[in-house]
């Protein structure tokens, strides 16, 4: 099963209790528009490279499209197909007056140099800067993407089209960006670890947590974790996981990671091992913060946390999904979990349109409302329709989208 298989799997869970038609459900389905583009740059020692840049529309039904920029040598038109229909549900499930998109080019920024990683951006936005826009579509980073590239997107399109800040969010908070928006979608996925913890009547201190990646989105959700008294035993990274019993000290960790290069190997205040075994420690939460499709049908049955919050993109196969609920383990879907980003993105964009800033305090405080408030639909909806947190997320994101084609007079 591809990536925009396994999307359009959990679509279909949803959609069978909503009993929407076939032929709306194609509609709901089927990207708007999907653009493949070649990216051809110079080098630094003056050879010619050509690049594949892609991005796909999925449905702006509810408001202009929304959805990061992906650098990373496996980016194809499946990955972003489906990363782009999730980007829709998202923005739906969280009320945002957004639709879904998705972008990517296919190359490992960590070959380029700088000043090739800028004019791989500014070309590729060259190809694509009639399709993009503060009305129309609004990248954002992801993995192999971040401030700087996001500036570099904003100059090069408002060489065509003019002052124009709200093309693009999570810029340098120097250069039309918001504070807070750095650490807003692991900060989610910290606000929401503790949501589900008083859901279930237990004290945070508790609690033992595994995260499996320490990015951005790990290293943020882990940070809060950590000093709203979790135990967190495990982190890991692409150099494997580390393990202490008595709780790994998470401010040293980070220390650590950004003094290495944004990487934990050799980290030495905690006993090495294999991401594998990281995932199938006997822990209370586990938060796959990485890659997606780490779980899946050959190790969901070796995954021993009772709640699996889901930090990355698909970190979850359907097969596995469905292991994992009939063991009992809950998961807390990437839709929802991992919704901080995209919804900081919003706030970003407003103040971009208005001229105008917030406080750090005031996005913090606005972000974790829109989270809990989030939350509470995604759980009672879940309990109305006794069904999981994934397909209580997608009824919701599903009715919103629908109801918006039926108001627009297109069906």
């Amino acid at each position: 099963m591809n990536a925009f298989e396994a999307t359009s799997h959990y679509f279909h869970q949803a959609a069978d209790r909503l009993q929407i038609p076939d032929d709306m459900r194609t509609l709901l389905l089927t990207p708007k528009r999907e653009l493949r583009v070649e990216v051809p740059i110079e080098m630094d020692n003056g050879s010619l490279r050509t690049f594949i840049g892609y991005r796909v529309q999925h449905d702006n039904a509810r408001g202009p499209y929304k959805g990061g920029l992906r650098y990373h040598p496996e980016v194809d038109i499946d990955e972003v197909r489906s990363l782009a229909s999730l980007m829709t549900w998202k923005t739906a499930v969280m009320d945002l007056p957004y639709g879904g998109a998705k972008g990517g080019i296919t190359v490992n920024p960590r070959q380029l140099s700088r000043r090739e990683l800028e004019r791989l951006t500014r070309t590729f936005i060259d190809q694509i800067h009639d399709v993009i826009g503060p009305d129309k579509d609004i990248p954002a980073p992801d993995m192999g993407t971040d401030s700087d590239v996001m500036a570099w997107i904003m100059s090069q399109y408002g060489k065509y089209h003019g002052f124009s800040p709200g093309v693009v969010t999570s810029k340098p908070v120097e250069y039309y960006g918001m504070p807070g928006r750095e650490e807003a979608t692991g900060r989610g996925v910290g606000v929401l670890t503790m949501k589900m913890t008083r859901r279930t009547g237990r004290k945070p201190s508790a609690m033992r947590v595994a995260v499996q990646g320490f990015g951005n989105v790990g290293t943020h959700a882990a940070k809060l974790l950590s000093e709203a008294e979790f135990r967190i035993v495990a982190i890991g990274d692409a150099s494997g996981g580390y393990f202490r019993e008595d709780g790994i000290d998470i401010a040293a960790a980070i220390r650590y990671s950004y003094a290495n290069q944004r990487s934990l190997a050799g980290f030495s205040e905690a006993d090495p091992i294999s991401n594998e075994q990281l995932l199938a420690l006997d822990i209370d939460i586990l938060v796959p913060a990485a890659l997606g499709g780490v779980i899946h049908g050959e190790n969901a049955a070796a995954i021993r946390a009772h709640t699996i919050i889901e930090g990355a993109n698909a970190p979850v196969l359907p097969e596995a999904d469905r292991i994992l609920e009939e063991r009992g383990i809950v998961v807390l879907p990437d839709i929802l979990a991992n919704a901080g980003g995209v919804s900081a993105s919003y706030f970003e964009w407003v103040q971009n349109r208005q001229h105008y800033r917030w406080s750090l305090d005031r996005v913090r405080q606005e972000l974790d409302a829109l989270m809990l408030r989030a939350f509470d639909h995604v759980w009672d909806t879940s309990q109305h329709h006794k069904v999981s947190l994934r397909v209580a997320a997608f009824i919701i994101g599903i009715e919103r989208v629908h109801r918006a084609i039926q108001l627009s007079g297109i069906v």
